[in-house]
């Protein structure tokens, strides 16, 4: 083996929140459909990427951008945070903001005053943000009526391009809400207003993405929700895409995993996108390292879990209370933990487990905190699963004395290749 090759080959493995795997495996039909969609004259549904935190959606819809583009769309959006919930009118600042990205690239007529008594001229400015916000403001009407108008308005200076419409994208859409308490209803106007220009004709298409609560919550905001979405639900890799994701990013590198080294992989991150990144990342790193110090590459499968607990799990699991672990605890040795749990089996499993059982009340009273906490999620038909992948596992890691109960797993990551 050449060692200094080997010291020069940086590590192609990126776990993160959004960032693009060095090969991006098993996504082509949800691109394939995406493309199709982009196809509607009229706009009759909208998409929503949805699915537990780290099987890629971000990433996903980032590889949708250059796609819409091949085809002559537009592309705005950006990620929705709390604060865009606050009021229509931060809802309404916010499609603005990222319209006017897109329409700096057009032009209005504008009538220039000059000094002395000549006529006014007209000139061309580009629809910066500015000029939408005033237009926005000369509209009668609501918020919504506003915020209609001015995409309207966008919309028949788009005639003169060969644009065939705008892709509305945002991610992390779960933290939408509306607050009627406060009299501001932020996402059921969203839902209004391209409702409203869709039914005209405007190809001005929202694709959002989100934790698995966000449909549920777009259908309680607007029961019409249903029909104007549809719901792509992102898994785990199956194994042959496993298999290129762990694969392919080292097909030139000088080191290689032998074919029980992938299968262990696989096992471990039960192919979900992000494990497969932090794993693969960690062993490269210490496959390194042994290398140049001369010793058998070898990782101990106690310590890596350690350190994707630590880095992945442990944050989340101090969201709980000692009791809500507790119940946590019982969903997580049900037989269908990694699948969906009732009120009445976590009931069930509790009196089975805990000197002090629960009851139906207190598990509901608990699921709603969990759930705001981001731990669990309720589906709509009343069921719960857990909203971190591999959950289930990390929670059966976690005895009293808090050593990891599985025994050591000899991790074979063959010879460096010569």
């Amino acid at each position: 083996m050449n060692l200094d090759a080997a010291k020069s080959f940086s590590n192609p493995f990126r776990p993160g929140a959004g960032h693009k795997p060095p090969y991006l495996a098993g996504r082509s039909q949800e691109q394939e459909e995406f493309e199709r969609f982009l196809q509607q004259d009229p706009i009759l549904q909208n998409m929503i990427l949805t699915g537990l935190r780290g099987v890629g959606k971000t990433v996903l819809l980032d590889t949708f951008r250059p796609v819409a583009i091949q085809h002559k769309w537009g592309w705005v959006g950006t990620d929705l945070s709390e604060s865009t919930s606050i009021s229509e009118a931060n809802m309404a600042t916010r499609i603005l903001t990222d319209m006017s990205v897109f329409t700096s690239s057009l032009t209005v007529p504008q009538k220039v005053h000059s000094a002395g008594f000549e006529k006014p001229t007209s000139a061309q400015v580009p629809l910066t943000f500015n000029t939408l916000i005033a237009r926005f403001n000369e509209t009668p009407g609501l918020t919504a009526d506003k915020l209609k108008g001015v995409l309207e308005y966008v919309w028949s200076l788009m005639k003169d391009t060969d644009r065939r419409g705008v892709v509305f994208a945002y991610d992390e859409a779960q933290n939408l809400a509306d607050a009627a308490d406060k009299g501001q209803f932020p996402l059921s106007l969203l839902l209004d207003v391209f409702q409203s220009i869709q039914r005209k004709g405007i190809r001005f298409m929202l694709v959002l993405t989100g934790l698995p609560t966000l449909f549920p919550k777009l259908v309680e905001a607007r029961t019409y929700s249903e029909r104007m979405f549809h719901v792509v639900f992102l898994n785990q890799l199956n194994r042959s895409a496993s298999k290129d994701a762990i694969l392919k990013p080292i097909a030139k590198s000088p080191y290689v995993f032998t074919d029980k080294s992938v299968e262990t992989i696989i096992s471990l991150t039960s192919g979900y996108p992000y494990f497969i990144q932090f794993v693969c990342k960690e062993v490269y790193d210490i496959w390194i390292q042994q290398v140049s110090a001369g010793r058998e590459p070898s990782v101990p499968y106690p310590e890596l879990v350690k350190k994707l607990d630590a880095d992945f799990f442990q944050g989340r699991w101090a969201r709980a209370t000692d009791r809500q672990r507790d119940l946590l605890r019982v969903a997580a040795f049900l037989p269908n933990c990694d699948s969906e749990f009732t009120v009445q089996e976590l009931m069930q499993g509790s009196k089975s487990v805990l000197e002090k059982p629960f009851t139906s009340s207190h598990i509901n009273q608990m699921l709603s905190s969990l759930s705001d906490a981001g731990l669990v999620y309720k589906n709509r038909y009343g069921k719960y699963s857990f909203a971190v992948p591999l959950f289930s596992q990390f929670i059966r890691r976690q005895p009293k004395d808090e050593k990891v109960e599985n025994g050591p797993l000899a991790f074979d990551f063959g010879e460096p290749e010569a």
